[in-house]
């Protein structure tokens, strides 16, 4: 299994914005395309306080390839998200990483309420 670390970084004020649209729109349509998200992270504390940390599960790069570009052709995707920025841009970048575990790591903890 590989993990994809995402990291946004909102522009100031704007990650109430981006919280938003994840929980309402964003989610569904992963679900809808078999995305499998291991968890959120905002930062309590530390250098920036407008950033979303957020971990992706992957049985393979084939799979991630797949999935994510499904989703990101979806054009409900594009309708939601363009709405929700019809204010202005919410995000300043996006860096993102896959990684692999090592062989002495512990299996990822499901986190689910």
């Amino acid at each position: 299994m590989l993990h994809e670390l995402r990291i946004y970084r909102c522009l100031p004020g704007q990650l109430p914005h981006l919280l938003k649209r994840f929980e309402s729109v964003t989610l569904k349509l992963w679900e809808k395309h078999g995305i499998r998200q291991a968890g959120f992270w905002t930062v309590q504390v530390g250098e920036n306080n407008n950033d979303l940390y957020y971990l992706l599960e992957w049985d393979s790069l084939a799979e991630r390839e797949q999935r994510w570009n499904a989703f990101a052709a979806d054009p409900e995707w594009a309708r939601e998200k363009a709405e929700s920025e019809k204010s202005g841009p919410i995000v300043a970048s996006i860096s993102n990483q896959i990684l692999s575990p090592v062989p002495f790591a512990l299996p990822p903890r499901v986190l689910r309420g």
